[in-house]
């Protein structure tokens, strides 16, 4: 099949609608009275992103699935966008948050956890000089802050089609002509990014190299791979180049891996041999409580030091009253130490490779010119033979009336994907039987569109 039936397809999309709506009376009721109070009727702005056209509400959730306020059933392959990783309510954390709750919550002052857990982080990435924060965006923002005062440059350097959160400097666009211009939907940027940041394509290291030549980056954010416009991977000796050229050209490399910590307990750093200056992460580290880190090299954090004095550390542009407070830190050292394990990630990138190859299944089955992506326990699905090398061809290539009715099809039939792109990560507590269950819901949408 060499495309869609476009009618067809509307005529498909408009009967899950009705079907979804039918199904889901409470949620639509709840989400009339919220307009009423929330905007747009939500209590964050993503949420209005569902191809229903208006999102479940939840009930209940315990390791993979969910139940909404309407008593349905779903595995959960979404998984909060990656913030649910460890599954729903693990055993080791409710306990971890529940003990820490009764014996006070945050008290701008460290407890023992805070030590194993910056030891763990160590043992896992290899870097330290730890420092703590309540989102992967705030964790951007204070490294970006830091390394401009360490280098004394003023520019950022990121790749077009990247994720960081909602870091302004991030919300970049690289067009077919070289220009720049901010992200579409870029709300009140405090100045045109193209004053901030540099935007080259991931996988193009001689773009990357004359962006460097100037010597005005103070540092490269990246993702090690692409993971917001489908997964783009990183083709062989690019990261090497990567840090070949921002070392000769004085530039700290900032590797986020908020995303990629699919790729195993170290993330894609340790499972990939990387060597960045810094590292963040969030979401996924503390079991859906708020929490994030930041980390340096040894020599990097050597000079961090001097700069963070402690008369200036209320203005120092890091930090904030909650970060590092006492239950995020109990309920990172309970999801660390006891639940996404180095033998969790075995068999959750096992299923992963379950995942992908029952989606490859169904597209050969079909001749369907559509490919999946894995990253360790993250996969993804694009409509498109060809896979793409940078995030340009990525958003050139997406879909988004298929990427829709894939959505609504599969969570009216109870499979729960990410609602922004076809992802599908794995969790501690997913089983054999979740992701069959995905791939038999798969089948029916190819058939749907094939007959």
């Amino acid at each position: 099949m060499s495309t869609v039936d476009r009618e067809r397809l509307r005529d498909l999309m408009d009967a899950e609608r009705r079907r979804f709506a039918t199904d889901h009376p409470r949620s639509l009721e709840l989400f009339e009275r919220s307009k009423r109070s929330l905007l747009s009727g939500v209590p964050m702005n993503w949420m209005t992103r569902w191809a229903g056209g208006f999102p479940v509400f939840v009930r209940e959730a315990h390791g993979a699935h969910f139940v909404d306020v309407d008593g349905r059933e779903y595995v959960d392959l979404c998984l909060g966008d990656t913030g649910a990783m460890a599954g729903h309510a693990p055993p080791a954390a409710v306990e971890a948050i529940a003990r820490q709750a009764a014996n006070g919550i945050t008290f701008m002052l460290p407890t023992e956890d805070s030590a194993w857990v910056g030891e763990e982080l160590t043992r896992r990435f290899g870097l330290t000089g730890w420092q703590f924060a309540l989102t992967a965006t705030d964790a951007n923002r204070f490294v970006i802050r830091l390394a401009r005062e360490l280098t004394g440059r003023p520019k950022v350097l990121v790749f077009n089609w990247c994720y960081h959160g909602s870091v302004d400097e991030t919300f970049i666009t690289l067009h077919e002509d070289g220009s720049v211009s901010a992200r579409a939907g870029n709300l009140g940027p405090p100045v045109d990014p193209s004053v901030t940041t540099k935007v080259v394509e991931f996988n193009d290291v001689p773009a990357l190299e004359r962006a460097l030549a100037d010597r005005d980056v103070a540092c490269v954010l990246a993702e090690p791979a692409l993971t917001n416009i489908g997964i783009v991977l990183p083709e062989p000796g690019y990261h090497d180049a990567l840090r070949e050229l921002t070392a000769a050209a004085g530039t700290l490399l900032v590797i986020d891996e908020t995303h990629t910590i699919c790729a195993g307990p170290g993330g894609y750093t340790a499972a990939h041999g990387l060597k960045p200056d810094a590292l963040t992460i969030g979401k996924a580290i503390a079991s859906g409580v708020p929490a994030a880190v930041y980390g340096f090299t040894p020599e990097i954090a050597s000079r961090l030091g001097p700069m963070t004095s402690e008369q200036e550390a209320d203005t120092g542009g890091s930090g904030g009253t909650l970060a590092g407070n006492a239950l995020s830190m109990a309920s990172m050292r309970a999801t660390l130490g006891e639940v996404l394990t180095d033998a969790a990630f075995e068999r959750m990138i096992a299923l992963g490779e379950r995942f992908t190859s029952g989606v490859e299944s169904v597209i050969s089955d079909g001749g369907l010119p559509w490919h999946v992506t894995r990253l360790g326990c993250r996969a993804e699905y694009l409509f498109s033979a060809r896979r793409p090398r940078t995030g340009a061809e990525a958003a050139a290539n997406a879909d988004g009336e298929l990427d829709a009715y894939m959505h609504l099809f599969a969570l009216n039939r109870g499979i729960l994907l990410t609602p922004f792109h076809n992802m599908a990560l794995m969790s501690p507590a997913t089983v054999d039987w979740d992701v069959d269950r995905h791939t038999a819901v798969y089948a029916e949408a190819a058939d749907s569109l094939i007959a």
